[in-house]
């Protein structure tokens, strides 16, 4: 169920004595950041905030993650299980989530393949401006959206060539080298991934 400040009270909150618990994850990655417990104050202010706020058992206050180190989560989406005595937030997180400094609070946990293109996207984005003899991200940023252009051409007709002659190791190297282009690409061009996969998500729903 997809909670609202008008439907904060169908929540079972008599299950858990007032508070619920609740799992973070990153909107961009699908990475399980943490798990907090919140009282429907918390999820009050959350909604009206946009910040995820959780209920500190220690402290017996509210708290708003980020409220001191600044590593907030901004909230995208919040919902109940099936259950209602269960809540899932879906936010950007603005920093390392754990208070140890790591991103999740699970940081020993393997997380899934698809996590690492949201990490690779973000180092690709932080070399823009870059000195360009630092990197070779910086160097292409440097030449401009033309010559990255040429060079996912010039990977997408590998790519299809290794297909053709059923090369799979050659296959599987120039994907990697095509994907790492197209992400320069759409980053120098002011878009990302999301931006992809939300006219993927358009044209699925057709």
């Amino acid at each position: 169920m997809k909670l609202s400040l008008d439907n904060i009270d169908h929540l079972a909150w008599e299950k858990g004595e007032g508070l619920l618990p609740c799992i973070v994850q990153d909107a961009t990655s699908g990475t399980v950041l943490m798990q907090g417990y919140m009282n429907a104050e918390a999820l009050n202010t959350t909604l009206s905030s946009g910040k995820v706020t959780f209920f500190s058992r220690s402290k017996q206050r509210l708290w708003t993650k980020g409220e001191t180190s600044g590593n907030t989560l901004e909230l995208v989406d919040i919902s109940a299980d099936c259950d209602v005595d269960s809540i899932l937030a879906i936010a950007n997180a603005n920093g390392p989530t754990c208070h140890k400094g790591t991103t999740s609070c699970w940081d020993d946990a393997q997380s899934p393949d698809f996590s690492f293109l949201a990490e690779l996207e973000q180092i690709l984005s932080d070399r823009k401006g870059g000195d360009p003899e630092s990197s070779y991200t910086a160097f292409l940023y440097q030449k401009g959206i033309k010559r990255i252009a040429q060079k996912v051409g010039e990977e997408g007709v590998e790519t299809a060539l290794a297909a053709t002659v059923k090369d799979l190791d050659e296959l599987k190297n120039e994907s990697a080298d095509l994907l790492y282009h197209l992400i320069v690409l759409l980053q120098a061009s002011g878009l990302s991934l999301a931006d992809t996969i939300d006219v993927l998500k358009q044209r699925h729903d057709k």
